[in-house]
């Protein structure tokens, strides 16, 4: 397959529908709130208003401003503003929209989550973030307007009565504590809908660590001698050699470094991507299952990451990457799909330096560009073994990092056809380190494991694949094709 799409998951979408700026961009995680907060410790508050009072209305309005009532400034990138509402329906989807804002729309993203402790007045939330142009509030100051707005996706008549965040009588801007908001992950202004406090919703690491004893598997240890061995091939994989996206023009996908060893009795595989500051010299990697026959269930790898060249010089914009995917039969086709796992140790796509990104694809059109995708991330190093899990159900996509939750994404992402599973490492561009001196990078696998139509829980995860060890069970496959 080739994997040309790959651009920023931070794209955003436009669509026509009444001249609508739709954004579907996700939040960095959707672990519970602490019920409440006041505005002392960052001072920052929140002001709401709205211009859509009716108790049902094609589209909600809520009209925001963040305030900084501290004494020292306040990076907007780090804040996010929750706007609390009950959905239509458990199948509804939603759309974001900013008609004009004081900081500009294109610094401004929206995406919706689902709470883990569903209420009466909420099940769902807005999240409001800011990227680093929108820059930040000196003491004293506020964003100025956010005319804001969000609709069903089918354009249905929305209840909006019945929602938490939902003012009526809030025609000018007063401050609301119904609206919740966050500074580097920590709530500091406003009150979350009741049970969603850090101690009420159940911890999905938690036991039980049995491993479940049915459903259909794809577990591969990756043991085997060289990109060569003929076993890659049999047990359904394929090393990319053929041209074409994503990454620099001109590069190759170099099936020879694509490489097998031992480490602490585990057989790993090892991509390496190697550059001397050219197109020509560029030589990235993937690996990829034959068929697309993986949907619904568990995907879980335990991937290393670099923050560091394994020899020249440092900078390069690379991506290390574990994603499913499958292909774009037009563009903006309803049916494509792709959930990434994504690290960038020295930036890229507007990022100055190290980001993990967890993205969930609905569609997108090449050229001119235009996505549907919604988005986690935490800026910081994940160089290092990390346990990768993502979970698609019925209703979200899920991920988890090293056990612990990193993001969810709601229902409009799920997928409509069956993926593959993909490895790769490739450079965004060779802006990042201008050098011609010749540099490599490595990106580590040490196990891959899908469970089809079944929602593992990341310890289960360990417990599966610690059983397939003992056992000295090396792979298996026995997920049907689609």
């Amino acid at each position: 397959m080739n994997t040309s799409r790959r651009k920023s998951p931070r794209s955003r979408l436009r669509t026509a529908a009444a001249s609508a700026a739709a954004v579907a961009l996700a939040a960095t995680g959707l672990a519970a709130l602490p019920s409440s907060a006041n505005a002392a410790a960052d001072g920052i508050v929140v002001q709401y208003r709205t211009s859509a009072s009716g108790a049902s209305a094609d589209q909600s309005e809520p009209w925001l401003k963040v305030r900084n009532a501290g004494s020292t400034s306040v990076p907007l990138s780090s804040v996010k503003v929750r706007y609390y509402f009950k959905a239509d329906s458990a199948s509804a989807a939603y759309r974001f929209a900013c008609s004009w804002a004081v900081k500009g729309c294109a610094n401004i993203t929206g995406t919706f989550g689902t709470l883990a402790s569903p209420t009466a007045t909420a099940d769902r939330y807005l999240e409001i973030g800011f990227t680093p142009g929108a820059g930040s509030l000196a003491p004293g100051a506020d964003t100025g307007d956010m005319q804001l707005r969000f609709h069903q996706a089918s354009w249905a008549s929305l209840i909006q009565s019945d929602d938490y965040s939902f003012g009526p009588d809030r025609t000018t801007y007063g401050d609301w504590s119904k609206v919740t908001a966050q500074v580097n992950g920590s709530l500091v202004w406003g009150e979350a809908p009741a049970g969603n406090g850090p101690t009420d919703p159940p911890d999905p690491t938690d036991p039980p660590t049995d491993p479940p004893g049915d459903g259909a598997r794809l577990f591969d240890d990756f043991n085997y001698s060289s990109h060569t061995d003929p076993k890659i091939n049999a047990n359904g994989w394929s090393v990319r050699s053929n041209s074409g996206g994503p990454g620099v023009p001109g590069a190759t996908w170099a099936a020879e470094n694509v490489t097998f060893a031992s480490q602490s009795g585990n057989s790993v595989m090892n991509l390496e991507t190697s550059t001397a500051g050219t197109g020509a010299s560029t030589k990235h990697t993937e690996v990829l299952t034959q068929s697309m026959k993986f949907k619904n269930g568990t995907y879980a790898s335990r991937v290393k990451f670099s923050d560091a060249p394994r020899s020249g010089p440092d900078g390069d914009r690379i991506v290390q990457t574990f994603f499913t995917i499958n292909d774009l039969k037009a563009p903006m086709a309803d049916d494509y799909a792709e959930y990434d796992f994504e690290y960038l140790p020295n930036g890229g796509w507007g990022e100055p330096a190290n980001i993990l990104y967890a993205t969930s694809w609905e569609t997108y059109r090449p050229d001119p560009w235009e996505a549907v995708n919604a988005h986690s991330e935490v800026r910081a190093s994940y160089a290092g073994w990390h346990d990768l899990v993502v979970t698609i159900d019925n209703n979200q996509i899920t991920y988890y990092v090293d056990g612990q939750h990193f993001g969810t994404h709601g229902a409009a992402f799920l997928p409509e056809r069956p993926m593959s599973i993909n490895f790769n490492q490739w450079l965004i561009d060779l802006e990042g380190q201008p050098s011609t001196t010749p540099r490599s990078y490595d990106q580590q696998v040490d196990y891959v494991l899908h469970v089809k139509d079944q929602v593992l829980t990341p310890a289960q995860v360990n417990a599966l694949v610690g059983s397939y060890r003992s056992a000295g069970k090396t792979f298996e496959d026995t997920v049907p094709g689609s």
